[in-house]
């Protein structure tokens, strides 16, 4: 079941699906956490509650000229009143992180749009968290939820270099023995080897990062039970080539419009150009904002967002990226 947001929007108040509501927001804490690497303290220009959420959790910020940008919560989901990002300075990114770290500052306003969530915490005996680089923002949380539930886990945290790792000094104060730091610099790579073999049923594993390190621990997890791995990418993964290289239908179910997707064009296109909106950010499959139902037909799944299980199920598909198999989808739009 969704869950709903009561939200008030130009003096009229509506009722919103949690991920479609938009919020204005003030900086009300900024701390530099690492080389490079910006922690802000986020609430409503109002200060009203903001909605809840769950460790894996994002929200778009709706940065000004650039677009939405995504950001993981890594604050406590028990605090209704602030969302906490962390945001790495990427000169050569499309603009989103040099934006934040040039002029948003305390006091400054940014809306924002959410919170979604595609990289749930599940359940299990045991947990193996892997976090490279900035990718550990949405592992706190769940590292702290796991933690107090009493659950067995351990954490290797990998940087470039100590300076650049954020949250070092939070980690280690929740459990020190269990915080495993691997500044390349030092040590070289992960031995993901050593901490992923032999494969383990009871074990849930979980890591974000950059795509060099992400490949690797889905080759070396290749062995584990399907569904035990968990990941969330800030770039999109490479796909083969789509399954169907001709034109297809799309049969808007709730409008009773049929339309047809070239080759050359993406399904989200096609139809917000017939008129029918749809939430979207990333355009390239990595953010879940586009996540539409499937009524009938097979999706050609091209999104790095869901899970192996979730595209066999085909009730759903992010139509920035995803196809069509055959030549016909029924979609819940």
């Amino acid at each position: 079941m969704s869950t709903q947001y009561i939200t008030e929007q130009g003096g009229e108040v509506r009722t919103l699906e949690v991920h479609e509501a938009e919020f204005d927001l003030v900086v009300i804490e900024r701390e530099e956490a690492a080389d490079g690497v910006v922690v802000l303290t986020l609430r409503q220009a109002n200060n009203r509650l903001l909605p809840p959420w769950q460790p894996g959790s994002h929200i778009d910020l709706l940065l000004d000229d650039i677009g939405p940008r995504q950001y993981s919560l890594c604050g406590d989901p028990a605090d209704r009143r602030h969302w906490r990002i962390g945001v790495l300075r990427e000169e050569l990114g499309r603009g989103g992180s040099r934006h934040i770290h040039d002029k948003l500052h305390v006091d400054s306003g940014v809306r924002a749009r959410g919170p979604r969530n595609h990289f749930r915490l599940g359940e299990a005996f045991h947990y193996v968290f892997i976090a490279g680089g900035i990718g550990v923002t949405p592992i706190l949380p769940m590292i702290r939820e796991v933690h107090a539930a009493g659950a067995d886990w351990q954490l290797v945290y990998g940087g470039r270099r100590l300076g650049s790792m954020a949250f070092v000094d939070e980690l280690t104060a929740i459990d020190r023995d269990r915080v495993h730091l691997w500044p390349q610099d030092e040590n070289g790579l992960i031995d993901l080897a050593a901490l992923l073999t032999p494969a383990r049923p009871d074990t849930l594993v979980y890591c974000c990062g950059p795509e060099p390190l992400l490949d690797a621990v889905e080759a070396t997890c290749a062995s584990w039970p399907e569904g035990s791995l968990r990941v969330e990418r800030f770039v999109a993964k490479q796909v083969d080539e789509p399954a169907r290289k001709e034109a297809f239908q799309v049969e808007l179910a709730q409008t009773g419009v049929t339309l047809e997707v070239p080759p050359d064009r993406s399904i989200l296109d096609v139809v917000e150009e017939a008129g029918v909106h749809v939430l979207s950010s990333c355009n390239e499959g990595t953010c879940g904002t586009c996540e539409t139902g499937v009524l009938e037909g097979e999706p050609d799944h091209r999104d790095s967002v869901l899970t192996a299980e979730e595209q066999k199920a085909n009730d759903c598909m992010m139509i920035c990226v995803s196809r069509s198999c055959g030549a016909r989808l029924v979609l819940d739009l």
